[in-house]
């Protein structure tokens, strides 16, 4: 899986890209404006425009979906480190120190835990598919 700042810097600078080349349009509009100006040309810019628009109106949003969506598959990485610790505490707590009155207990923060961690799962593909879709 790649690294989701990666992901976000690839899109970032996408759009940048498609800013800077949106600018120069109107810049050369401005420059002829009378070739440039006919209806059949003006229809087929307008729906690029109007994706433009709305593309500046919320690339901050998308910028801060990106950041929390990080921060959750930072949060599911340290969640699947914590079950492997207690995978190994438990079997050290049971079998090597023959602690059987923590063993119930050490197993129900396994299972805690690992309730988390496939409640943050299915949470992130939620919201990935949401990040996506912006």
């Amino acid at each position: 899986m790649s690294d989701p700042r990666n992901v976000a810097h690839a899109k970032k600078v996408t759009q940048e890209k498609h800013h800077h080349q949106a600018k120069p349009k109107p810049g050369k509009g401005k420059k002829s404006p009378g070739p440039p100006q006919n209806q059949p040309v003006e229809a087929a810019p307008t729906p690029a425009k109007a994706e433009a628009v709305k593309a500046e109106q919320k690339p901050g949003d998308l910028e801060k979906s990106l950041a929390v969506l990080s921060k959750l598959k930072d949060l599911e990485f340290h969640s699947r480190a914590n079950i492997e610790t207690l995978a190994e505490l438990s079997l050290t707590i049971e079998e090597e120190l023959k602690q059987r009155e923590f063993a119930e207990a050490i197993g129900a923060l396994y299972s805690a835990q690992d309730a988390f961690h496939s409640k943050v799962a299915a949470f992130i593909e939620t919201y990935q598919t949401k990040c996506d879709s912006l």
